[in-house]
């Protein structure tokens, strides 16, 4: 079976990235995204992306960083989301959980991040947390880029619905496989197998039976063992999909 880990931070890993890698490799991922959230984390996804062999990056602006997002920060975005091993404008989107950055300058980096996604003509991956309805309607208000991914997908079953309704991907971490996430296995459930992505998001949310422990892209076996037994398809049909469904949705070599 083949993976994709849709979703990590590559530069944030508690061990030695090549190592992590060559596990990763072991275990039949074929392909990992690390992902920017500020300029510098963008700049050092694009560094890794080019250094090594199946690796690609994403850039943009998270929201708890959003009070610094100015014309100068937007364009330094932009020149990076130009290079070829960049597969996506992200994470991007609204935090009203912790609001690290006020809502007003989360809003402003997420419509100008839209406009780079659509201008580029690039997949967005998303983070949403407390703010489902609001990226939403920003999003509905400015027009959507062409790809939507809904990272480390939060929310039930409605909220799902409404991610498929807008032709999003919607991509599960490791929490889908905690004791207590029931909403997000309901949600699992009424996402298409088309539509599915799996992410570990690493070095955070390690799914069972690594939880406690620093997590690391070979873990999104477990994860997509997960979806598998919440949404009764086996493990080689959502391995076969959610790396079908990465490969369509950002572009990348089959």
């Amino acid at each position: 079976m083949n993976w994709i880990d849709s979703h990590c931070h590559l530069d944030s890993l508690e061990c030695d990235l090549d190592e992590a890698l060559q596990r990763a490799a072991g275990a039949g991922v074929t392909a990992v995204i690390t992902i920017g959230t500020d300029l510098p984390s963008s700049r050092e996804a694009v560094r890794l992306a080019t250094q090594h062999k199946g690796v690609y990056a994403t850039v943009g602006i998270h929201p708890h960083d959003a009070d610094d997002f100015d014309e100068l920060v937007g364009a330094e975005i932009e020149r990076l989301a130009a290079d070829d091993r960049v597969v996506a404008v992200g994470e991007v989107g609204l935090d009203f959980y912790r609001e690290h950055a006020t809502p007003e300058a989360q809003h402003r980096a997420f419509a100008a991040q839209i406009e780079l996604a659509k201008r580029l003509n690039k997949p967005m991956i998303m983070h949403i947390r407390d703010a489902f309805p609001q990226v939403i309607a920003q999003l509905q208000e400015a027009g959507p880029p062409e790809t939507l991914i809904f990272h480390c997908f939060s929310g039930g079953s409605a909220e799902a619905a409404v991610a498929v309704e807008m032709g999003g991907y919607v991509s599960f971490a490791g929490n889908v496989s905690y004791k207590n996430a029931h909403s997000l296995r309901d949600a699992a459930r009424v996402v298409p197998l088309d539509r599915l992505l799996v992410e570990t998001d690493s070095p955070y949310l390690s799914p069972l039976p690594h939880r406690g422990k620093p997590n690391e892209p070979r873990n999104v076996v477990d994860v997509g063992a997960a979806v598998a037994a919440a949404t009764s398809i086996t493990v080689d049909q959502i391995a076969q999909a959610t790396t079908e469904n990465a490969q369509r949705a950002l572009r990348l070599p089959a």
